[in-house]
């Protein structure tokens, strides 16, 4: 029998409290025979995990990205914090990219680390699945994100991805599809979407939102669409106050920056500057019918560290399936915009397409 689960406890004052979720659900599981994928064999359920299990074991599948060694650092600590309620990672398969040099190199010294800090290290994803109850799915690469997802998913694994949730969008219909389908908690999100000041705004600290001018770092990976990489940030932090509803995006694109101004159906306006010279930093002005409000700084991981935990918890993602989707058919639909030279781009447009390449991909590895 599942525990009552206070949520505003639990996260303790951090700036995601002002999410307001529900209380806990099941975290629900079911296996499928086995498909192919893109000329791969994607395994099916492992033998005895077909039923997702409650437990604390934490699995990490990728070690090319700080974000994997602040968790395990974070969770593993010698005195490991209240709030993150017995959960460790006990086991991690590094990769991982395999051809994003920026990825690759922190490989080696990552897998030494988090051995240090009580992390078995194992050879693929079928064997970390074998000794996990939950899993974050940290690749840095988006391209290996469905692959790996599929994997976990089949297990009836709750998985949270860090961003990029994929490297197209297809694969991020793909990707909750099949959560639906093997009905398994997905959870993605960028640590900016706790940034200082959010809960508040979302409160009503400055009355009804009028508008976002949001602003983070937006460097080009050549395997992702250009926003996908790093713009994604800065986009999560304009929909975590603008919310679900834009209906169309311009873009204008420069050798130093990225502005995106995006209209929603109730015709308020919310902009996105991507920045690739200057300061590395992130925020956002937000326009209130009481008052204006600046956003930030950026005060780490734990905020978002604590929502994963009660994710895991609750089988709840404190995201919705819709708002995620449309962060990335946001940026998909701005990339379309610069290849039309600026013109305006309607996000059903992006999104009717990309929805029929997901359905496709899924006649793929079948039922």
């Amino acid at each position: 029998m599942e525990r009552a689960f206070d949520r505003r406890k639990f996260i303790k004052g951090s700036v995601a409290a002002g999410l307001g979720l529900g209380v806990a659900g099941s975290l629900a599981a079911s296996a499928a025979k086995a498909g192919a994928w893109a000329g791969k064999e994607i395994p099916g359920p492992l033998p005895g995990i077909g039923v997702a299990v409650k437990g604390k074991r934490v699995g990490v599948i990728g070690l090319d990205t700080s974000h994997a060694l602040e968790v395990v650092k974070e969770l593993n600590a010698a005195v490991p914090a209240q709030e993150y309620l017995g959960y460790r990672v006990v086991a991690a398969y590094p990769k991982g990219s395999l051809d994003i040099e920026s990825s690759v190199r922190r490989i080696p010294g990552y897998t030494e680390e988090v051995k240090k800090l009580g992390v078995e290290i194992v050879d693929g994803v079928g064997a970390l699945l074998e000794k996990v109850d939950v899993v974050m799915l940290e690749t840095n690469d988006g391209r290996w994100h469905l692959e790996q997802g599929l994997q976990v998913m089949k297990a009836g694994k709750p998985v949270f991805i860090d961003k990029p949730l994929a490297a197209s969008l297809a694969d991020v219909f793909t990707i909750f599809e099949a959560a639906e389908h093997y009905k398994v908690p997905v959870f993605s999100a960028s640590s900016l979407r706790y940034i200082s000041g959010a809960a508040e705004i979302n409160n009503g600290s400055i009355g009804k939102v009028l508008g976002v001018d949001a602003f983070s770092p937006a460097n080009l990976e050549r395997t992702h669409p250009d926003l996908f990489w790093y713009g994604v940030h800065g986009v999560e932090i304009l929909y975590t106050i603008m919310g679900t509803g834009c209906k169309e995006v311009k873009r204008v694109s420069t050798t130093d920056t990225e502005f995106v101004v995006g209209t929603w159906a109730d015709t308020r306006v919310g902009t996105f500057r991507g920045t690739r010279t200057g300061l590395h930093t992130y925020g956002g002005t937000v326009f209130g019918e009481k008052a204006n409000a600046v956003l930030g700084p950026f005060g780490g991981y734990k905020p978002l560290f604590l929502e994963i935990i009660h994710f895991f918890e609750t089988g709840r993602p404190p995201v919705s399936a819709a708002e995620t989707q449309e962060i990335y058919v946001f940026m998909e639909a701005a990339d379309e915009s610069k290849r039309r030279n600026g013109q305006a781009v309607a996000l059903d447009e992006i999104r009717v397409k990309a929805q029929k390449e997901a359905r496709d991909k899924m006649k793929q590895w079948g039922n």
